[in-house]
């Protein structure tokens, strides 16, 4: 090609490029622009999908553990922590839950509170990788199943023999940070039953002999044994004499016959029985009335349980116990009246002891996540456990944080005195949220 040629054409190649240039830089840019549109769509797609996978990480259903008696002699007690610790997760689970969680129940089955059967139940229920938070009446009379609980890191809340539970627990509070017990300490059980009598005579309502007299019979299990042995010797140093120190052995029993023949011979001005299962309560109160003596007639916790008044019927009328942490349930403390109510409209059943602390452990539980948020932050949960102060169906709650035990007085978990009147139970002390006033038993002759 001729010079001439040559470089006109590369003049006209030069105004090619130029041009193509132009639009390859349109191109780019378009390209740039659209890559830079489908990155940020990338992005935000993927940021809601974060958010996405985020949340539904973060609203998890959070199982809790709950320990209980269900098929053994104290069945009824487990049966009824059960239905109203569903009753409050039922409530929880329809508010949205808690941060977003959602609770459900995992039963562990103690059965009589052998230690067999309770240590299979704790390590079924600790063996699930989805509990993080374990609940129980009386798991053992023992409470030796804290040990399990420490090992295994897992919050803990129990109402349990409180004796037991502190002899435990405040040798190293710090290695128990994971165990709280809604049952305060025994003392008043061991002392305020023979204090409540002479007050009663000193207020002219009851007529007690020189020297006054109380017949005492337990049965051998740790619960009773404990307030046996605190009983009499409060009855010793404040001027009773014991006419009769009677303890079976733990189980059913068949016959209270040569029992009362003994606590006949020397009638006392108060009868103690510390058997605190139903059946056994029961058939003491029908073959006493078989033939009464002038006595006051004290049960242990036994007509507490709905089934009691069921068992006994008009016979109970004038029966004393007591309670410490029971449930407060009249217009003197609102939220043991509702709770009650609750449970009522939706099991067609009247609630008692371990059914509250079952009810209110489930919102210890759930006041205690709203703090830490992370329910998987089992030490920080049982800290907050730990440092509640609120009031609940049995008083105001506060943990000793030596004993780890609610701590009990009037101004927190008061002793409660009731009597059966008219076939229902009346709170006669303490005053503060007392609903009736003493009468005296229809058996005893004036």
């Amino acid at each position: 090609m001729p010079g001439g040629a040559i470089l006109q054409q590369r003049t006209k190649n030069i105004q090619f490029l130029k041009e193509k240039g132009k639009d390859m830089k349109y191109l780019v840019e378009q390209k740039s622009s659209r890559a830079r549109h489908l990155s940020t769509s990338v992005a935000l797609s993927l940021a809601i999908s974060a958010l996405l996978l985020a949340t539904q990480a973060k609203a998890d259903t959070v199982k809790i553990g709950l320990l209980a008696q269900l098929t053994g002699s104290s069945s009824a007690d487990g049966q009824e922590m059960v239905k109203a610790a569903q009753l409050a997760i039922d409530e929880v689970n329809a508010g949205g839950g808690i941060e977003g969680h959602t609770f459900e129940l995992v039963i562990g089955d103690t059965r009589d509170g052998a230690s067999s059967d309770v240590v299979a139940a704790a390590e079924r229920v600790i063996g699930d990788q989805d509990v993080h938070f374990v609940m129980a009446a009386y798991a053992s009379l023992t409470s030796f199943e804290i040990d399990l609980m420490a090992e295994a890191d897992m919050p803990y809340i129990l109402s349990g023999p409180s004796g037991q539970t502190r002899g435990i627990i405040e040798k190293d509070p710090e290695k128990y940070w994971c165990c709280w017990s809604m049952t305060p300490a025994f003392e008043a059980y061991n002392t305020d039953v023979t204090r409540l009598v002479d007050r009663l005579a000193a207020d002219k309502k009851v007529t007690l002999k020189d020297p006054k007299k109380v017949a005492i019979v337990s049965s051998d299990n740790a619960y009773s044994s404990t307030i046996y042995a605190g009983m009499q010797e409060e009855a010793k140093s404040s001027g009773w004499t014991q006419t009769v120190g009677e303890v079976v052995p733990f189980g059913e029993v068949n016959d209270w016959g040569t029992v009362l023949t003994k606590v006949r011979a020397d009638a006392p001005d108060l009868i103690v029985n510390l058997d605190y299962l139903q059946a056994n309560a029961a058939l003491f109160l029908n073959q006493f009335l078989e033939d009464p003596t002038n006595s006051l007639l004290f049960l242990q916790y036994s007509p507490s349980v709905p089934e009691f008044l069921e068992i006994t019927g008009e016979k109970s009328e004038g029966v004393i116990y007591d309670l410490l942490g029971g449930a407060i349930q009249n217009d003197k403390n609102p939220r043991g009246l509702e709770i009650a109510k609750k449970y009522q409209a939706k099991y067609n059943a009247e609630i008692s002891t371990y059914g509250q602390f079952g009810y209110e452990m489930i919102y210890i539980y759930a006041d205690a996540l709203k703090k830490v948020k992370d329910y998987k932050d089992h030490k920080a949960i049982a800290v907050a456990i730990g440092a509640t102060d609120r009031n609940s169906a049995q008083g105001r709650l506060k943990f000793d944080p030596k004993t780890h035990l609610a701590m009990q007085g009037d101004d927190y978990f008061p002793i409660q005195f009731y009597q059966i009147q008219d076939g229902k139970r009346v709170l006669i002390s303490p005053k503060r949220y007392a609903d009736g006033e003493f009468r005296m038993p229809p058996w005893i002759k004036q």
